[in-house]
């Protein structure tokens, strides 16, 4: 682990002996949160690993390549079980569903594209899941997210993680500064996701080889619009393909399948121009769509902002930052202008394509590393 510390701190700089100092640990079952329980316990921490059961266990149990599946909770408990400590399960299925899941399904049915990743982050593991290690006595909360925590002249600061194809930032934006006082971040430093593979083997952790879950863990195969219909139902109502010039083109199987940027799979070929989906009118079950040059954006609402830069948000009017609009988009340079305490808008220096309500806009320190909090896209007033 980084030393960023003074010498009279441990290793998660906390002025304790390790084998003094409590860590909760948040296993999904998974190989990095795996390792960083293991490589804790092997530092002699007092290390309490916890993985939440987070929706229907029985359906877990059939469904690969998600957390916190059936499967995942017995490989946390196997590492557990070899490494020495203690490992708990707790059943958060009422809570990720309210907080979770309800918002994902509702947010679809509005014509957005929701990330409930990050509102797992926020709203269960940093906030619920924290509260717990507290009143388990823990000095602290590590997690496996490929993100770095690194002290600053303000206090703790939230950086990109060293590998940058690994690095969990865009997810981690609504992080607070109370909750980055409390939560350790192990393999943010690590050059690639070989090393943790290295360290799982070296462990000897049952974990070593496990492939990495690709899907939002209750969408299996990534099939949003089946979940969508299978928590509202009647949610998939066809409608009119519709051309932003007005001519309607073809008839749809349901707004809930198509999302802004979308050129495939829309059923209207034969036309002089590739038509992408610009716009979705949910009330009026049309999708409308475009030329390429009409998902060109320069101007993104965002609101929700969670700052941690320093200073307070609104004592600049507008500030040069870096900005993610998608997870897999590198950040861009932006102005920054805030609106009030929690909304904003940003002006991209250059277009982006395909910025959609309901996705994260996160912001970077232009150059550097820092992640200096975010908010969410939203259609404006």
């Amino acid at each position: 682990m980084p030393l960023d510390r003074h010498p009279e701190l441990n290793s998660l700089g906390l002025p304790k002996a390790p084998a003094e100092t409590r860590v909760v640990v948040a296993m999904s079952g998974g190989v990095d949160s795996s390792v960083v329980a293991a490589s804790l316990a092997e530092d002699g921490y007092d290390v309490v690993g916890v993985t939440l059961q987070l929706y229907d266990h029985g359906a877990a149990l059939a469904k690969k390549g998600a957390c916190c599946a059936g499967r995942d909770i017995h490989d946390a408990r196997r590492v557990a079980e070899a490494m020495g400590f203690p490992h708990y399960v707790l059943d958060y299925e009422n809570t990720f569903r309210e907080a979770v899941i309800d918002e994902f399904a509702d947010s679809y049915l509005a014509g957005a594209t929701p990330v409930p990743c990050i509102r797992c982050n926020e709203r269960v593991k940093f906030r619920d899941l924290l509260e717990t290690a507290k009143d388990l006595d823990a000095d602290c909360m590590a997690t496996g997210h490929y993100i770095r925590r690194k002290t600053g002249p303000g206090g703790p600061e939230l950086h990109m993680a060293a590998d940058g194809a690994r690095d969990q930032s865009y997810f981690l934006f609504s992080t607070t500064r109370e909750q980055l006082g409390y939560l350790r971040f192990p393999l943010g430093h690590l050059a690639s996701k070989d090393e943790t593979r290295a360290l799982a083997a070296r462990y000897g952790l049952p974990v070593a080889d496990k492939p990495d879950s690709q899907d939002i863990c209750f969408v299996p195969n990534g099939d949003y619009a089946a979940v969508i219909e299978k928590l509202r139902p009647g949610a998939a109502e066809p409608g009119e393909i519709v051309h932003a010039d007005g001519r309607v083109l073809g008839e749809h199987r349901g707004v809930i399948h198509y999302t802004i940027g979308q050129r495939r799979g829309l059923g209207i070929g034969g036309l002089d121009e590739p038509l992408y989906v610009v716009k979705l009118d949910v009330d009026g079950r049309r999708v409308i769509v475009g030329p390429k040059t009409m998902l060109a954006t320069r101007k993104v609402p965002v609101r929700e902002v969670n700052w941690i830069g320093d200073g307070a948000f609104t004592e600049e009017a507008e500030r040069a930052v870096s900005v993610r609009v998608r997870s897999t988009r590198p950040p861009a340079e932006a102005i920054l202008r805030p609106v009030s305490e929690t909304e904003a808008e940003v002006e991209l220096l250059a277009p982006e394509e395909g910025v959609s309500p309901g996705q994260a806009c996160v912001f970077y320190e232009t150059g550097g590393t820092r992640v200096l909090g975010g908010g969410w896209i939203w259609r404006g007033r």
